[in-house]
């Protein structure tokens, strides 16, 4: 009987591979031999990683959030720094979906389903903005960048509870928020062309952090776990960033927040 690649270790592979060009490629094709039955998915076996976690280009260089610098929207360079630093969350988003897939067993297979759907998302999101890059003159990689999104992901790669509570609807759920006002700069400076791009990334990223969502609601009902006391805890127990507004209320909502939370961040 013919070898069928499994899904995790194909996700763990993708998540390897250090060249942003490859990866995103790999991640596609994973994704649609996956929706063509090519695929199989074993969803209880734990896998160990052959490389360092995540793969990663020499460029940029990784420093200080302070130091990534000042974006003036005046300038193509500025815009293209600007452009930089979202293709930069945009390429580290497609990480942490892809250690989100192989990272953690015995989840319901919807769960590893969601998340090869949202690396294919993200994948396309950096595309999209490595290209635009390129039409300001510009690479992946010419200007630094920062590491807070991963290092959040490797605090929490012990438990898939903490990961989905402070990654996907904390981290993530930033940008809704950022998104809105980063567009209207960039529509006024006139790059329109940008701004259609965080359209797209908008409309994609409130489901993602509904997935986040989903299966942080999951999971605490599993293990017999009141949400927002939970949350509580994980945020002080991982040092997770305290939230400032404002707050895109519109999208958290159809990203899945509650009633109860959204009353909190307004």
């Amino acid at each position: 009987m013919p070898h069928v690649p499994e899904l995790r270790a194909g996700a763990l592979r993708c998540l390897l591979e250090t060249d942003p060009l490859i990866k995103t490629r790999e991640v596609a094709a994973l994704a649609q031999a996956f929706a063509a039955g090519a695929i199989a998915l074993d969803s209880g076996t734990a896998l160990q990683a052959d490389g360092a976690i995540p793969g990663r280009p020499a460029r940029p260089e990784l420093v200080s959030p302070r130091l990534v610098g000042r974006r003036s929207m005046t300038s193509v360079e500025g815009r293209a720094m600007l452009a930089h630093a979202l293709a930069h969350i945009e390429f580290n988003a497609v990480n942490l979906a892809l250690d989100a897939l192989w990272r953690f067993p015995g989840m319901p297979d919807a769960y590893y389903a969601d998340w090869l759907q949202v690396s294919k998302e993200e994948a396309y999101h950096f595309t999209l903005l490595s290209d635009h890059l390129k039409t300001l003159g510009y690479a992946y990689g010419d200007f630094p960048g920062h590491d807070s999104l991963w290092e959040m992901v490797d605090k929490t790669k012990g438990d898939v509870l903490a990961r989905m509570a402070l990654v996907p609807r904390t981290l993530e759920a930033r940008g809704l928020d950022a998104i809105p006002p980063l567009r209207a700069k960039l529509a006024q400076a006139g790059d329109m062309a940008a701004a259609r791009i965080l359209d797209i990334i908008l409309r994609d990223e409130v489901g993602h952090v509904e997935i986040g969502n989903r299966w942080y609601g999951f999971l605490c009902a599993a293990r017999g776990l009141p949400l927002r006391a939970t949350y509580d805890d994980l945020v002080v127990r991982y040092k997770a960033p305290v939230l400032k507004g404002p707050f895109n209320l519109e999208a958290r909502r159809r990203a899945g927040f509650t009633e109860e939370e959204l009353a909190r961040f307004a």
